[in-house]
Parts: structure tokens; sequence; C-alpha cells
């Protein structure tokens, strides 16, 4: 797939984009099984940057307690080592939580408590390549990966699920809460053609069925799948349908911010940053691992 986008889902309870509010009601929602209209759970990213890091306290050896400095030039950047003193350190911290007892009563009342509250989250593993031509509407092809030891199912979607990509998590019309991971590419057809051509070979781009103009639609590839699969697929198209401009609006915000990087990358290329090593010798022996301290 050419210009693979990963949309970054890293899927716990939910998304930390989610606000605290739509969480809660994403949840009492789905704890009484209520249906309802498909929506996006938190914000989408529109290419407004981060907030900053804080900077990490630099860590400095006074010119007293280093011992022998060497110095070595890699790749352009000069790599520092200090041998110095050897230095006090903490014992490390105990693990804030004992290995867990999996088979113990206690644990397990705790987990069934916690999934009561938090159900098990469910997600969307997607593939999608859109497909697009200066004389048509993109069209996406898309494989949804329903179940581990089940065949994905394909389709064909009038959807742009590049402005899709944007989506953490959403609310499908059976209340439950899904979040979405996507691996997603564009193919421009005349563009590939004419790359292909001109090293003397033929593009053959996919057969494109045709589909409804309107409101975002799909038609399956093959036997229809089971019903169930259907929910989350058409969540996403009434989601698509009713959220246009704001996906849109997002997904214009993060190409512009992706243009600006790369142009910034080319203007002002990373230049290697010195590294500086400061190392002791300790005149007893780590202890083995599991051994006594």
């Amino acid at each position: 797939m050419k210009a693979t986008h990963l949309a970054f889902a890293v899927v716990m309870a939910f998304t930390a984009s989610v606000h605290s509010q739509e969480v809660e009601k994403a949840v009492t929602q789905e704890r009484a099984g209520l249906p309802g209209p498909a929506r996006i759970l938190g914000g989408i990213p529109d290419g407004t940057p981060p907030p900053a890091r804080p900077v990490k306290p630099a860590f400095v050896v006074p010119a007293k307690d280093i011992l022998t400095t060497t110095r070595q030039q890699q790749g352009g950047r000069t790599i520092t080592i200090h041998k110095i003193n050897p230095i006090d350190l903490p014992p490390p911290p105990e693990p804030a939580h004992p290995d867990a007892d999996f088979d113990d009563t206690a644990f397990k009342a705790h987990l069934a408590e916690y999934r009561a509250k938090y159900p098990e989250p469910r997600v969307l593993f997607v593939g999608a390549t859109v497909y697009r031509s200066k004389n048509a509407a993109p069209r996406t092809l898309v494989r949804y990966w329903y179940g581990a030891n089940a065949e994905p199912v394909t389709f064909w979607s009038t959807a742009d699920f590049a402005l899709m990509s944007g989506i953490l998590s959403f609310v499908g019309t059976d209340g439950h809460t899904r979040s979405l991971f996507m691996m997603w590419g564009n193919v421009d057809i005349e563009r590939t053609a004419a790359r292909y051509a001109s090293i003397g070979r033929e593009f053959h781009p996919p057969v494109i069925p045709d589909l409804p103009v309107g409101p975002a639609t799909f038609t399956f590839v093959g036997n229809q799948p089971p019903a169930g699969v259907l929910v989350p697929i058409q969540s996403l198209h009434d989601i698509y349908n009713a959220e246009f401009a704001r996906l849109r609006a997002a997904y214009d915000g993060r190409e512009r911010a992706r243009i600006q990087r790369d142009a910034d990358l080319k203007a002002n290329p990373p230049r290697p940053k010195d590294i500086t090593f400061s190392y002791w010798r300790s005149e007893r022996p780590a202890p083995a691992k599991g051994g006594v301290k």
C-alpha cells in the first residue's frame, strides 16, 4: 500500500483524547445496551502540534569528579566519554503492584467489578486503499478483520477513508464503543499509470464497481458477512455522512501540518547531536539476577 499512514490508536479502555464526560456517557450507554446514533468520541487530530514536553534537567558531573576523558568523531558528531568517580545511586524502587495471582478470589472479584464498570474495548482492524482519479470521485477498497479465526471481509466504499483516519474512538449504533486501528494509503490512478509507463510497464487498477451518488455507502466483494459485522461498518459511514465537514477540515489541517514539517526538514535538515557518556567501575560486582544483594 503506497503512502501508508498509520492511524495511531493505542487501545486501553479508551483513547487518551476522549473527554471524561463523553467516556462516562459512552460507558453508561454501553452498559444499558442503548442504541443510538453513531458518533465520534473525543476530538479529531487536526494538525495542531501537541504541547511541548517539559525539558529534563541535564545530568552534570562536576569537573573534580571526572577522572579521564576521551572523544571520538562519528557521523558529524562528537562522542565524549567520561570516566568519573562512583556515584551513590538510590536503591531501585519496589514495584508499585506485586505480581497478581490470577487465581485469587479477591482478584477475580475486583476484575469482574472493573469489567462491569468499564466494558472490554472493541477494536476495529481495517486496511484501506483510497483510489483517486481526476475524472471520478474517490473510491476506497477496504478490508476488515472482525475475528481471530474469521476471514476478513472486503468492500468498496464511496467514503474517502483518508478523512476517517483521524477517528480514534466512536460509539456505534448498537451503543458499543470501538477504537479504530487503520492502515491506509492513497493511489492516484493517473500518476501511477504514468510511472508504470515510464519503465515500460502497464498499470492495471482494480475494477471499481458502479456505486450510487449521494451519501456514502458501500458494497461487499464476495459473500455477505454476518449481520453483526455490518454494525461498525455502517456506523462509520453514518459518522462520515453526519460529520463530513468536520472530518474534511481536520484532514486538511493534518495535511497542511505534514507539508509544513516536510518543508521545514528539507530547509533545515537535522544535524547529529553531540553525545556525552559518563561511567564508573564499581569495586563490587553487581549481584546476579535474582541473587542476594
